[in-house]
């Protein structure tokens, strides 16, 4: 794009917010807007508010038209992540107003999906782009008040009573002060935090917040205290039935530092801004005079940025990992105080993020495993680690869409919460359950009884809101009962239809597998026909929780190889051990060295550098395709916490390593 060629802005949810945007595109010096899209367009005075834009019926209509370059979504907090994705797939840049979507979650799968498409993406804080921002930091950078110790900030107003019909007490529009406003508090105490060690925002090491809880279920005002790694503590709060001072203030060793309404600057239409520097009955007002519009800055910071073809705003404005971390603070906020919004439960979020009902995709390719009737994906995804279902349903969804059929549950997931994700997930997207191959998992230590597999069965089937699995494993062994009782109950279960394939040990060694596999054909029961074992490139030196048990050496894959038992293969990847978390001179992840660490994983590590370097692959590639192609059948369990980390773990399945590549790799 030229120097010179205006970008061309089309905006869609023409609200107070985006009237206040057309304004600080008519005093930029990049952009033009072209047209806003409206669900009603014959509104009285709709045009009033953009002079000279055309209006077009539905949003969709601004997607697909050529004279736009870029789009400001303005919608409700609910429709941004939707037409970011949208307006992203359709080729245009993208600013989002605040927040750029519900969760950190949300707002990755948004930059994922920007990055994928080579198009500009960005937050709309104008604030951070304007200069009486950078003169802030340029002040605590000084030291002119000493080493910061306390940052105390608000944006807090009183809506005066409830009111049932709007926006910001409706809990299904993501109501409240800690989405709407909160995220100016915390976006300007990430930044000074981050300007004090020279960088660009700062993560904090812990967040606990409170709130009010209206009748709604919204926040109607709410405090936080961030607690940052170089002992910067910051107490923020925000409030839409509370009026608060709204002041800035950042407090050092030698004095403080004082703004009225940091994110308004000099004003909407310029002005003089003022920063109060306070040392003891000392009083300094540094002014800021700018004559340009607010939103004008932001504006032109996006425009140049489109020009010069990046993808996001630099510093002081929010990068995508600026942008992100501000909504996991939020998000933890949120949690503290038992914030979920309505559009984020199973009831209402029955679509993908991009508003579309999901189909199985066909990209992952499929196997058959003996025993079971349907072809599984050649990974299975595992998901243990979400905080609830709108985070696990991204990742559910596009794991479901580019072909993955195989999931692996267990009962003591989460105290029973992933399984509870499973079926709310399955359920909401009326995914045909002759499509799944479900993994169950029970009899975990310390209840590892052949007595608590048909009880934990019974929860387990009611959570995942279904009435079979089609794998069950013992997830763990316990060596004083007689085998034969594991398997009796285990056999038990799949006469009663409640295995509708196989079942195994999940961390069994060797000696209790041909253990039980004799006594069913003694006693003429169903034999244990699967394992779920530790099986990587880099073999497991010490357990990484007790009770596990790795199958990667020698002896094991010579049992694995004459048997053809599956292996569904938990931490696959080495748990880090081949991305740049290890290294010889790396001792900081005491997982990894404990565990890990070993001349021999050492050299496997070096060859799958090597290897991936010739392939033009990442290390962690080779690792994940190194298992998949074991002569005996082993199902990696992969556990992505992102759409990004899915992805990039899929685009290793179309490396076919051959048998003389396997054997270099293992040395």
């Amino acid at each position: 794009m030229s120097s010179e060629q205006p970008i061309r802005w089309g905006i869609i949810g023409p609200g107070t917010i985006a009237r206040t945007f057309a304004d600080g595109i008519a005093h930029s010096r990049t952009g033009k807007l072209s047209a806003i899209a409206t669900r009603n367009p014959d509104k009285p005075g709709l045009g009033d508010g953009f002079p000279g834009a055309r209006i077009v019926r539905g949003y969709d209509a601004l997607l697909t038209d050529p004279e736009i370059d870029a789009i400001y979504i303005a919608t409700p907090h609910t429709g941004h992540a939707e037409w970011a994705i949208k307006a992203i797939r359709a080729g245009k840049h993208v600013l989002v107003e605040k927040p750029i979507a519900l969760s950190a979650y949300d707002a990755d799968a948004i930059y994922h999906e920007a990055k994928k498409a080579g198009v500009f993406a960005g937050e709309a804080f104008m604030y951070r782009v304007h200069p009486q921002t950078a003169k802030i930091v340029e002040l605590v950078k000084s030291g002119v008040i000493g080493t910061v110790r306390i940052i105390r900030s608000s944006f807090g107003f009183s809506m005066g009573s409830f009111k049932s019909e709007h926006r910001l007490f409706s809990n299904d529009t993501a109501g409240g002060g800690i989405l709407d406003v909160g995220g100016y508090p915390v976006s300007m105490a990430r930044l000074i935090a981050g300007a004090v060690e020279g960088k660009p925002f700062l993560e904090p090491e812990k967040v606990s917040g409170v709130a009010h809880l209206g009748q709604s279920g919204v926040d109607e005002w709410a405090s936080a205290v961030l607690k940052f790694p170089n002992s910067i503590i910051a107490e923020v709060s925000c409030s839409i039935m509370a009026n608060q001072d709204n002041t800035l203030r950042i407090i050092g060793s030698d004095g403080r530092i004082e703004v009225k309404d940091f994110w308004f600057a000099s004003g909407h239409k310029g002005g003089t801004g003022k920063i109060e520097i306070i040392k003891g009955n000392e009083q300094e007002t540094v002014e800021v005079k700018e004559d340009r519009w607010l939103y004008s800055f932001e504006v032109d910071a996006a425009g140049d940025a489109i020009r010069a073809g990046k993808h996001e705003f630099t510093s002081p404005g929010m990068s995508w990992a600026d942008s992100v971390g501000n909504l996991k603070v939020l998000d933890q906020w949120r949690a503290s105080v038992g914030l979920e919004y309505g559009v984020e439960k199973a009831t209402k979020r029955t679509l993908n993020l991009a508003g579309a009902p999901i189909k199985l995709g066909n990209s992952i390719p499929k196997r058959e495993i003996p025993g079971i009737l349907k072809p599984a994906s050649v990974v299975t995804l595992g998901f243990e680690f979400f905080p609830n279902f709108a985070a696990a349903s991204l990742t559910l969804d596009a794991f479901y869409e580019a072909g993955g059929n195989a999931f692996d549950t267990a009962y003591v997931y989460g105290g029973g919460k992933t399984e509870a994700i499973f079926g709310d997930w399955h359920t909401s997207r009326k995914v045909p359950r002759d499509e799944i191959v479900l993994i169950g998992k029970g009899a975990h230590s310390p209840l590892c009884y052949p007595d608590m597999i048909a009880k934990q069965l019974d929860q387990s089937l009611d959570r995942l809101k279904t009435d079979y699995v089609d794998i069950y494993f013992m997830h763990r062994d316990n060596t004083d009962v007689p085998v034969g009782e594991f398997v009796d109950a285990m056999d038990a279960e799949v006469k009663r239809g409640r295995i509708r394939g196989i079942f195994g040990g999940s961390n069994w060694t060797r000696a209790r597998m041909e253990e039980a596999i004799a006594y069913a054909d003694k006693s003429r029961k169903t034999a244990p026909a699967a394992l779920s074992n530790n099986f990587s490139l880099a073999e497991m030196l010490d357990p990484i929780w007790a009770g596990c048990v790795a199958a990667s050496d020698d002896e094991w894959k010579a049992w694995l190889n004459k048997k053809q038992i599956p292996n569904f293969a938990w931490s696959s990847q080495g748990r880090g051990f081949f991305t740049d978390r290890a290294g010889r001179d790396k001792h900081d992840d005491e997982e990894i060295v404990r565990c890990w660490y070993s001349d021999r994983n050492f050299e496997r590590r070096d060859r799958a550098i090597e290897l991936a370097n010739t392939l033009g692959r990442s290390p962690i590639h080779i690792a994940l395709a190194y298992v998949i192609a074991q002569p005996f059948p082993v199902i990696p369990l992969i556990g992505p916490r992102t759409i990004a980390e899915l992805e990039d773990s899929l685009s290793a399945l179309d490396i076919k390593l051959t048998p003389e590549q396997v054997k270099w790799l293992e040395g």
